[in-house]
């Protein structure tokens, strides 16, 4: 079973990241490469704004050791 597994993870893997670059490569020969390339940081980081509004604890994690332990304690 674990092979199955690891061949369908590698499959979506492999799958994003083509897709990943077909995206920006399309993006850049609309817009140019250097309009490509700034939408693309300004999109990483709305998104990151985004993930912070909808998720503040994991902003205010120190460790991920901490979240170990609390899931540690909370299965005692």
């Amino acid at each position: 079973m674990r092979g199955r597994v690891s061949a369908v993870n590698g499959l979506f893997i492999g799958a994003s990241n083509q897709l990943g670059e077909f995206e920006s490569g399309l993006t850049a020969h609309w817009l140019g490469t250097v309009p490509a390339v700034v939408l693309g940081g300004v999109g990483t980081l709305a998104i990151t704004g985004l993930w912070i509004k909808l998720f503040p604890g994991l902003a205010k994690r120190d460790r991920m050791s901490e979240v170990v332990a609390e899931a540690e304690k909370a299965a005692v």
